[in-house]
């Protein structure tokens, strides 16, 4: 993996050897982190940031679900981002801004005014989440469910929830498939360790609704928005097991994934075993927007 030249620590860009935190950092014990999981894309006019607002939104609204006190402005953290993409030597990346607690009293309390932020990006080119296009993924119905959002707040991108996502993820992987689609307390189907889901059935698009305790997804929104502007509609509802193994088409979203195409769900073939056209529509749609060949969707981009 080639990562950026420099990271961004608290105002200044450091080289990326030293981009340290103390061992009693907060975080590092107690999970009390908070993130973002952003694109940058190689367009024909430049490098551009896909929808950096929206993620700079959600990642102040998931500190402040923390009680994190930022010691920075959404604006600050905006101008930090394309800082740091700048000086990484990248064109095309994946970037991940995090605002955690720092070094305090060691124990349980966080140390909320302490919060340090940091911003790191490395080399992701679109031929990454090619396996989810080509051939489509195999996904398993996890073991592991979802956490309930009233343990805690899921819609927070935190990295707290993501221990429950990778237990998913590993035991998936262990088991030979690609991904984990998770369930929430109630049996209806929440996400995938890392991505939202849609299933295709009767020319409709469903989606589980933000309230089964799933993050709400910034490419989630894209895709919806691009299929209402293309003169679809997307139902959001719950779904069961049955709907994923009944649909004509299931596919994922994410920022790491995109559109990623699912053709196989435990032991049973999902439609015909191949990518949907459905599917492969929306992940063109999704090409063109975040490469800034669809007008209509040009504001998502910020170029650096």
């Amino acid at each position: 993996m080639k990562y950026g030249k420099k990271v961004w620590m608290n105002g200044r860009l450091v080289p990326f050897k030293n981009a340290n935190v103390h061992v009693l950092t907060h975080a590092l014990h107690y999970s009390t982190a908070v993130f973002e999981g952003i694109r940058c894309y190689n367009t024909s006019n430049g490098s551009a940031i896909f929808r950096l607002q929206e993620h700079i939104d959600r990642l102040f609204n998931s500190a402040k679900l923390y009680s994190m006190k930022m010691k920075y402005s959404k604006k600050q953290i905006s101008n930090a981002i394309i800082k740091t993409v700048k000086a990484s030597g990248l064109k095309e990346c994946y970037i991940r801004p995090i605002a955690y607690c720092g070094v305090g009293a060691v124990g349980l309390t966080p140390p909320l005014d302490n919060v340090d932020v940091a911003i790191a990006c490395w080399e992701w080119k679109m031929g990454e989440s090619k396996a989810g296009k080509v051939s489509g993924v195999k996904c398993k119905i996890s073991k592991w469910i979802r956490i309930d959002s009233r343990s805690q707040p899921m819609e927070s991108k935190a990295a707290a929830n993501y221990s429950n996502a990778a237990l998913a993820r590993v035991d998936a992987l262990k088991s030979g498939y690609d991904e984990a689609i998770m369930l929430n307390y109630e049996g209806k189907i929440a996400e995938g360790s890392a991505e939202n889901i849609f299933i295709v059935k009767d020319a409709q698009i469903k989606t589980p609704p933000l309230e089964s305790g799933v993050l709400a997804g910034i490419t989630r929104d894209s895709i919806i928005q691009i299929i209402k502007e293309n003169g679809g509609c997307v139902v959001e509802t719950d779904l069961e097991k049955k709907d994923l193994f009944s649909a004509e088409e299931v596919f994922m979203t994410g920022t790491a994934a995109e559109v990623k195409s699912v053709t196989q769900i435990d032991k049973k073939r999902i439609g015909n075993g191949k990518p949907g056209n459905i599917t492969q529509a929306l992940q063109k749609s999704f090409k063109d927007v975040s490469m800034g060949n669809d007008d209509r969707f040009l504001s998502w981009l910020t170029y650096v």
